[in-house]
C-alpha cells in the first residue's frame, strides 16, 4: 500500500498511517515515510493530527544515532471504544473493546435458541451499562456497534432444535435497523464466521500471515477467507461459509460437513447419552465430565474437516489453515493434530497441503470481530473488501 501527496486523499492517507502503526505496534516517523512514499513533510502532519486526536501517542525517544532522536508513535489505547455484538444459536454476546481490542466489559446471554425479540432486549439492557463503565470523558469515544450474526437463521431451525414458528420471527427482522433505532452509533453487520475471521486477522497472534483459510467451530462450523493481508468476504458475504460443503458422513453418507464438525453433534450425543449438554454453552473454557465422548467427537471433526481443508486447497492454494471456536484451547489443539492424521491419508498428489495453525482467539473471536466492524470501517484499511456497512 503506498501513500499519495495529494491533499484530496489525506483521509486515506491518515488511514494508512493508523494501519501501519496499528500492524507494526509502534513506528517512527522516518519509518513512515519510507514504507508509505510519503514526503517527510506530509507525514509529519498526518502525524500530529493523529496525535492531536489522541489517536496515537508518542513513545520514548530512541537515541544512539547520529541526528535527531527517533520518536516511536504507538496506538493509543483509549483513542476508541467499539461494542460488538455476537448472535448465536445457543448464546448472544456483547463485548466493549479498546482501540486494540482488549476487552472492557462483558456480558453473555444463553438460551435455547434466539428470537429477535430476546435478542434486543439484551443489547437495550447491556448497552448503556457496558458505555457506563467507562470514564465519562471516555464515553463519546465509542465509535459504533458491529453485529456478528449466521444470515438466515431460520435456515437451520430444525438442525438447532428450535420452533420453526419463532425461528420464522427472523425472516422479517431486520436486526441492524432495530438496534440502529435505539444506539446513538453507527450499526455495522457481518456473518458471524468472516467476522470471527477478522478478529484473528487483526487480534490474532499470528502476524504476518497474508493469506489463509479460517475455520470457526461452533453450534455449527463457519469460516472466512483472507486474501492478500484482508479478509475477503465475497459477493453475498458468505466467502468460506463451509458448514454447507458436502463431506462423507457416517456409512458412507454423503452430508453437510455442519452434521460432522460443530458442536451441535457433541450437544447431540451428550444429550443421547443422558448428560447435560449445557457446559458446552456456559463454559466455553472447560469441559469436564465428558471426556470419552469429547474424544470421539473430535475424531467425527477431524474427518470430516480433513476433507474440506484439501477440497479448499485445491480451488485456493491457500497457505495456512487456522483452527478455532468455541471450545477449550485444549480440546482445539487435538482437533488440529487429529485433522493433520486424516489429512496423511489422503492422495494429495498435485497438491500442496497448507499449513494447519490452532485460532489464538478462541470463543471470543465472534463477538471481537463484530467489534471490529466499526474499527474497520472508521479507521483502517482492508485490501480486499470493506467488512459490515453502517
Amino acid at each position: 500500500m503506498r501513500g499519495s501527496n495529494q491533499s484530496g486523499l489525506r483521509a486515506y492517507n491518515q488511514r494508512l498511517v493508523l494501519n501501519l502503526v496499528y500492524t507494526h505496534g509502534s513506528l517512527a516517523k522516518s519509518d513512515i515515510a519510507r514504507m508509505t512514499g510519503l514526503s517527510a513533510q506530509t507525514g509529519s502532519v498526518i502525524m500530529r493530527d493523529l496525535e492531536a486526536e489522541a489517536l496515537i501517542i508518542k513513545g520514548e525517544p530512541v537515541r544512539g544515532k547520529v541526528g535527531q532522536p527517533s520518536v516511536p508513535m504507538s496506538i493509543n489505547p483509549d483513542g476508541a471504544f467499539f461494542i460488538g455484538l455476537k448472535v448465536g444459536r445457543r448464546s448472544a454476546e456483547l463485548i466493549l473493546v479498546n482501540f486494540l481490542g482488549e476487552v472492557k466489559a462483558f456480558l453473555r446471554k444463553s438460551y435455547p435458541w434466539p428470537t429477535p425479540q430476546l435478542i434486543i432486549g439484551f443489547v437495550r439492557g447491556g448497552l448503556e451499562e457496558m458505555i457506563q463503565s467507562l470514564p465519562e470523558n471516555l464515553r463519546a469515544r465509542v465509535a459504533g456497534l458491529g453485529i456478528a450474526t449466521p444470515f438466515k437463521l431460520w435456515d437451520w431451525a430444525e438442525q438447532a432444535g428450535a420452533p420453526r414458528a419463532e425461528m420464522d420471527l427472523w425472516r422479517s427482522c431486520d436486526l441492524k435497523a432495530e438496534l440502529a433505532a435505539f444506539c446513538d452509533m453507527p450499526v455495522y453487520l457481518e456473518n458471524d464466521a468472516t467476522a470471527a475471521c477478522a478478529a484473528e486477522l487483526l487480534f490474532g497472534d499470528h502476524p504476518g500471515l497474508s493469506d489463509f483459510l479460517y475455520l470457526y467451530i461452533g453450534t455449527f462450523i463457519g469460516g472466512g477467507v483472507v486474501l492478500n493481508g484482508g479478509v475477503y468476504s465475497g459477493r453475498t458475504g458468505n466467502a468460506g461459509a463451509l458448514g454447507p460443503l458436502p463431506v462423507t458422513g457416517a456409512e458412507g453418507k454423503r452430508v453437510q460437513l455442519l452434521e460432522r464438525a460443530s458442536i451441535m453433534v457433541l450437544e447431540r450425543m451428550l444429550s443421547a447419552a443422558g448428560q447435560d449438554p449445557s457446559p458446552l454453552w456456559s463454559s466455553p473454557d472447560h469441559w469436564q465430565g465428558f471426556d470419552d465422548l469429547a474424544g470421539e467427537w473430535v475424531t467425527i471433526v477431524a474427518q470430516g474437516l480433513a476433507q474440506a481443508i484439501v477440497s479448499s486447497a485445491s480451488v485456493i492454494d491457500f497457505e495456512h489453515v487456522i483452527i478455532d471456536g468455541g471450545v477449550p484451547a485444549g480440546i482445539r489443539d487435538r482437533i488440529v493434530e487429529a485433522t493433520l492424521a486424516e489429512i496423511s491419508t489422503f492422495d494429495l498428489r498435485g497438491l500442496q497441503v497448507p499449513s494447519l495453525l490452532p485460532g489464538t482467539v478462541g470463543h471470543l473471536a465472534r463477538a471481537l470481530g463484530a467489534a471490529s466492524l466499526p474499527l474497520f470501517d472508521k479507521f483502517l484499511i482492508d485490501r480486499n473488501t470493506r467488512l459490515g456497512t453502517a
